[in-house]
């Protein structure tokens, strides 16, 4: 195993909150985050940035961060959207070599909140913030057993999805 924290967090050697797991890809809570529920996705295959980064495992890693984004508006956490990025690089201040998808939840008119989310990047109670996520998981899949709707799965490895907190 490389020395990379987001490897061992996969390894389950180093701690983290996570909301969701499939056999491809790991979402956990960041721990210096922007906003309450500000998650993190990474493949569970290592690549540094973008260009060691297989193309379908990519599109893998933006489809549940999609999920999650729309699962964020049906939890406790009841955003009004989300910002999705990856930072490419260190000259796109990536910080942590491994890729990784930032998916934090917004509400209208937070912009002074946002900004200050920037400067502090504390916690906000873990445990019931990772709950609160779930929950707008839960939500979805309740909207996709419903008669008549489609299922809004992030994708084929959810079958094998297990959520471990």
């Amino acid at each position: 195993m490389n020395d990379c924290v987001f490897c061992r967090i996969v390894a389950g050697a180093a701690p983290a909150t996570k909301v969701y797991e499939d056999d491809a890809v790991c979402a956990f809570l960041d721990i210096r985050p922007i906003t309450r529920g500000h998650t993190l996705v990474i493949p569970k295959t290592h690549a540094t940035e973008l260009d060691d980064l297989d193309p379908d495992l990519g599109a893998r890693v933006f489809r549940v961060g999609h999920h999650l984004a729309r699962a964020l508006r049906r939890g406790g956490l009841a955003s009004d959207g989300a910002n999705l990025a990856i930072n490419d690089g260190t000259a796109a201040f990536q910080t942590v070599g491994h890729v990784h998808l930032h998916v934090v939840p917004r509400k209208h008119g937070d912009k002074l909140g946002f900004a200050k989310g920037f400067l502090l990047r504390r916690p906000h109670e873990p445990t019931s913030t990772a709950a609160a996520i779930r929950a707008g998981l839960d939500a979805l899949d309740a909207e996709a057993n419903t008669p008549g709707r489609q299922p809004d799965r992030p994708g084929p490895s959810s079958e094998a999805e297990g959520v471990q907190g």
